[in-house]
């Protein structure tokens, strides 16, 4: 592959990127009504359950703050209007009680669960034409970038 063909895949990549990440905008994610009637939730606010979830037991708003790529204020908000919601719990560090850990509620759980379910479901019924193969390649390939960007983005915090 060409040099020039290189810089048109990256531009495509980067293209494909950008148009990602306005699809899934509260705007356009509110345009798809999960089935049974159910509310999307905001995707900054599912954003904190799933730091949460990722860390779980071990999450504290810093760590929401680091996952989302917002400042600690931000970040604060955003954990007081899931706790509002019921979704994510306050609780004491047992090995620092100056730190504050969060965790998922049974209804956070229930949340985070009814939100993954629906966007595969999504994400199924965008990819239902293509052959297996191709689906099963994707997956490998965006999850290959995935981790690539992750190694990027940290070495260059670390810069």
């Amino acid at each position: 592959m060409s040099e020039r063909d290189q810089q048109e895949a990256v531009a495509a990549v980067e293209r494909a990127m950008v148009a990602i990440r306005r699809s899934q905008s509260r705007r356009s994610l509110g345009r798809l009504v999960p089935p049974g009637g159910g509310r999307v939730i905001d995707p900054t606010l599912f954003g904190v359950l799933d730091a949460v979830e990722e860390r779980d037991g071990a999450c504290s708003v810093t760590d929401v703050a680091t996952a989302l790529g917002v400042d600690q204020p931000r970040a604060s908000r955003l954990v007081v209007r899931a706790v509002e919601e019921g979704w994510v719990v306050r609780g004491v560090d047992p090995v620092d009680a100056r730190r504050t850990l969060l965790g998922l509620t049974a209804a956070g759980r229930e949340q985070v669960d009814r939100t993954h379910r629906f966007r595969q479901q999504v994400f199924a019924r965008v990819m239902a034409d293509w052959p297996d193969a191709d689906r099963t390649e994707f997956a490998r390939l965006i999850t290959a970038f995935v981790a690539s960007f992750g190694r990027v983005a940290r070495g260059a915090d670390a810069s």
